[in-house]
């Protein structure tokens, strides 16, 4: 490769400092330069590999930003191992995005089998909420839920899933029986924009709005803690809420599944999957998801 085409190492730490922080602010101090300078290196920067890395005034990655953003990462690592260093490996490390209950109900209870495979991979979970923008800008793997169409990164299913209402046994018990769906007509529906209730209104023949009021939760687990604390009826999918069905703290109402139009998906960046830490996990959470 000629020198010539090879940015200058201030310009990849820049790169890298803005698509990490995603303000011109904070990256100009971590790098104790002005934010004219931030600005200039990554302006040197596309205009040396010939392509745009940021799409948006968020400082959100391009397709093109994304993957290089991986291919700087991996190179800026390289430069931090030091000769000495080899003599003496230590663990690999991998960091893992999940969502709070799945990384709850699915993640955690079989953790212990993946930590005990692979005991020199030192595992990081961190949390990652999509509809808060939370993103774990660092992970090495992702557990999006979702539709599955990601232009972003590369993806393979893991879960898919059905709904049914639940609800606390003191709820049924005060409010019940619940026979028909036509039953939850009046009662305090717990809301999510990750499961609409639309979903499982259609699929029973019931001629509904989407709920405009209730109690709304951005997340699953947290409407399952609701839910059984008795303030109303929440629509889970089945295998994120078994926690709360196999400790009694949540009862079907109906026997009624219906498949979520979602799933979870494990997502990575191009080339993440030629680190063997990465394929490894990838390969043990496909086998223990089924």
């Amino acid at each position: 490769m000629s020198p010539s085409r090879i940015p200058p190492i201030q310009c990849l730490l820049t790169f890298e400092a803005l698509a990490r922080l995603r303000s011109v602010t904070q990256a100009s101090e971590e790098l104790c330069v002005t934010p004219s300078a931030v600005s200039h290196r990554v302006k040197q920067l596309e205009q040396i590999i010939g392509t745009k890395l940021f799409g948006r005034a968020d400082f959100s990655l391009t397709t093109e930003g994304i993957e290089y953003l991986a291919h700087v990462r991996e190179g800026l690592a390289s430069l931090q191992k030091f000769p000495s260093a080899s003599a003496a490996p230590g663990k690999r490390k991998l960091r893992v995005a999940v969502t709070p209950t799945f990384s709850r109900s699915i993640l955690i209870p079989r953790l212990r089998q993946f930590t005990e495979a692979y005991p020199e991979i030192e595992l990081t979970l961190q949390v990652s909420i999509p509809l808060l923008d939370v993103v774990a800008e660092d992970a090495d793997l992702m557990v999006r839920f979702g539709t599955g169409r990601y232009a972003d990164v590369e993806h393979t299913c893991l879960i898919k899933d059905e709904v049914t209402p639940l609800a606390s046994p003191s709820f049924v018990r005060e409010r019940g029986p619940f026979s028909l769906p036509q039953d939850l007509e009046g009662e305090p529906l717990l809301r999510s924009p990750l499961e609409p209730w639309r979903t499982w209104y259609a699929a029973n023949h019931l001629d509904w709005p989407e709920p405009l009021e209730g109690s709304q939760f951005n997340d699953i687990g947290l409407m399952c803690d609701a839910a059984a604390a008795g303030m109303g009826v929440a629509l889970v999918r089945l295998k994120l809420g078994a926690p709360w069905l196999e400790n009694g703290a949540l009862v079907r109402l109906f026997d009624m599944n219906v498949p979520s139009p979602h799933a979870h998906y494990l997502c990575w960046r191009t080339g993440m999957m030629d680190r063997w830490e990465c394929a490894a996990f990838a390969e043990w959470l496909k086998k223990t998801c089924v």
